[in-house]
């Protein structure tokens, strides 16, 4: 039986007791809660014509692809980061690394959104980088020490009061003291078990040792996962830096996750990564490897305590790969059915910069992978950025979504065999 939006909401409130309201946050989220006004009456919109969208579509006229792609402008959206599509096709949302959540609107569906404002404006966000859809609309966000959940965020999201609980309240997410500005940007998806799976950067370049046995206890440095009622908490994946992009392999339901690797080794190493695991509390090898096979010097003398899996892609060094989507549309070729398609942010401190870029991951029957770019451009022959892309998502018609940080802006790509 489905549940209706507005029915969705209502269950939350009834039947999920457990789901915490906010003791400590000074904000609004207790009466969205209880289903209460707050008073806020405004929206910020964000203007989406005029000189700065066109400098945008400027740009993107240097953006190559594959024969029979095409690239424009889906919306402005400052600070463009994690998106996560509404299963209804109404809206998307996008997170940020400040204090927005945007949601996005095609209106007309010319596949241009007609509107772009602030979602849940009477909320206080803190880094709520990381939104994520369950099937069935209930849309959850990943922040910094926090995880709010939105029963039916499609239908409520017109209007400045939407139903809002705290699924992992606030100072819960990680202890208080490991609280970082380093490597904060969380990440989710509901898997295919029905559960919530959380990505939990670590915040060093390389881990001291006095801290791998709460990082680990814990799941900083890694993927954790619990019931969508904030329940059964356990660590799913560890030995990971900073992971901001995962995703299902909708054939297997194996986990596939983006990983970025350690700084200050050098131009060329160690690799980037994407990382497949095949089962619960898999170790992917670091802080012993900073990266692929290449040992860190923190930890190089050092037998590895335990069994480790390689990456299954190795990337270029240092150009932070980051968000992921496996596509599962219709309008791509034949060859992109199943493929990843994941965002390059691009480096920070090599000294000719790379990648800002999406890239595209073909699995082989074997369970071998492959990548190669698919839309690049972003850097100019001064080395100069143009744009960042964050994360890639896909729409109901299969189109792609690729976010930018930089630019503040999300782009669409679409396949018309021209």
């Amino acid at each position: 039986m489905k549940t209706t939006l507005i029915g969705a909401a209502i269950w939350v409130a009834l039947a999920l007791p457990a789901v915490a309201q906010s003791t400590d946050v000074p904000d609004n989220l207790e009466k969205l809660g209880n289903f209460r006004t707050t008073g806020t009456t405004d929206f910020t919109y964000v203007e989406q014509d005029g000189p700065y969208a066109e400098g945008i579509r400027k740009t993107l006229e240097r953006i190559t692809l594959p024969p029979g792609f095409r690239i424009g402008l889906y919306a402005v959206v400052p600070d463009a980061r994690h998106m996560a599509v509404g299963p209804q096709g109404i809206a998307t949302f996008v997170g940020t690394r400040k204090d927005k959540v945007w949601a996005v609107t095609d209106r007309n569906k010319d596949r241009i959104a007609d509107e772009v404002k602030d979602f849940a404006p009477s909320l206080t966000f803190a880094i709520p980088n990381g939104p994520c859809f369950s099937k069935d609309g209930f849309l959850y966000i990943a922040e910094q020490n926090r995880v709010l959940l939105f029963p039916a965020a499609e239908f409520f999201y017109e209007s400045p009061d939407v139903a809002a609980f705290s699924l992992v309240p606030q100072g819960e997410l990680i202890p208080p003291g490991e609280e970082s500005y380093n490597h904060t940007a969380r990440v989710c998806r509901i898997g295919p078990d029905g559960r919530i799976y959380i990505s939990l950067g670590q915040p060093f370049n390389v881990t001291p040792r006095d801290k791998l046995e709460l990082y680990r206890e814990i799941g900083i440095g890694g993927i954790i996962r619990m019931k969508t009622d904030g329940t059964g908490r356990e660590v799913y994946t560890t030995g990971i830096r900073n992971s901001v992009g995962h995703d299902f392999d909708p054939a297997t339901g194996d986990l596939w996750f983006t990983d970025n690797q350690v700084d200050g080794m050098g131009d060329d190493i160690p690799p980037g990564e994407i990382n497949h695991q095949t089962e619960m509390g898999q170790h992917f090898g670091y802080p012993w490897y900073g990266g692929g096979d290449v040992r860190t010097d923190d930890y190089a003398d050092e037998e590895i305590p335990l069994e480790e899996v390689m990456p299954a892609v190795e990337t270029v060094a240092h150009a932070a790969d980051l968000g992921m989507t496996f596509y599962t549309g219709h309008m791509f070729p034949e060859e992109y059915h199943g493929a990843i398609f994941s965002a390059q942010h691009g480096s920070w401190n090599r000294t000719e910069p790379i990648g800002a870029r999406v890239m595209v991951t073909r699995i082989a029957e074997d369970g071998s992978a492959s990548t190669e770019p698919f839309a690049e451009g972003w850097i100019d022959a001064n080395g100069e950025y143009l744009g960042r892309p964050v994360d890639v998502a896909q729409l109901r018609d299969g189109s792609l979504l690729v976010s930018d940080d930089m630019a503040g802006a999300l782009y669409r790509i679409w396949y018309d065999g021209m």
